[in-house]
């Protein structure tokens, strides 16, 4: 995974990570599934609890590269439009059952919402910059595979790469404009008094004194075009 992130992920002029689709579908793209098929022969029961995190946020930005990349070439991961359990074309891939762990048939969406933000992620929220919709608006994704070992490093860096960069906030006077992530998981970070306490936290001194100044948020949004290298 690591290999592949290193080979075919890199920074664009804006602060923006972005892949090289073209070049990753044409040789890169059996090396991911190998990678896929081996994370779903192997049981994550057995792993402690920070390995577990790294396991199935590996897992879920692996398949959500694996779909786009099957489904190439197009504008926005929104664009994948794949069945739900009952057969309801979905505008995006993560409701459809397309991995599996344990004997259990999971989707994307099973992966983040009853994997990962129970017990994880209204726990740490930084976790959410781990996960990656192959999006312009979403956090970065990671050059190199998510690992126990690092993983304090790696939400750390996420987080402050994705607070100070304008996709993430933006402040005028009292108010900012934020991310859709922030609005769409507001709870796990603890509503407004709690992500202005994490934005704080993690910006750096000249974002820092705008926030201080904040009392609520103006609008949200979240800029669905793919990462793509071209673009």
């Amino acid at each position: 995974w690591t290999s592949l992130l290193e080979a075919y992920v890199s920074e664009g002029k804006d602060g923006v990570n972005r892949l090289d689709y073209p070049r990753l579908k044409a040789s890169g793209h059996q090396t991911l599934k190998g990678y896929l098929a081996a994370l779903q022969a192997a049981d994550p029961g057995k792993l402690d609890r920070t390995e577990q995190f790294a396991y199935w946020a590996n897992l879920y930005n692996a398949m959500t590269l694996d779909i786009v990349l099957e489904h190439y070439p197009v504008a926005s991961i929104r664009d994948v439009r794949l069945a739900d359990p009952s057969g309801a074309v979905q505008d995006g891939p993560w409701k459809a059952k397309l991995v599996n762990v344990s004997g259990v048939a999971l989707s994307l969406d099973d992966i983040a919402n009853e994997i990962l933000r129970p017990h994880f992620l209204r726990k740490d929220p930084r976790g959410h910059y781990m996960l990656n919709c192959l999006s312009v608006g979403c956090p970065n994704l990671l050059p190199e595979a998510i690992t126990g070992a690092k993983l304090e490093g790696q939400l750390d860096r996420a987080a402050r790469a994705y607070v100070n960069h304008p996709r993430g906030v933006s402040v005028d006077g009292d108010k900012m404009h934020v991310s859709s992530l922030y609005a769409w998981y507001g709870e796990d970070f603890g509503g407004l008094s709690g992500l202005l306490e994490h934005m704080r936290r993690n910006a750096n001194e000249t974002l820092r004194v705008k926030l201080e100044a904040v009392t609520a948020i103006s609008g949200d949004s979240y800029d669905w075009g793919l990462n793509d290298v071209s673009k």
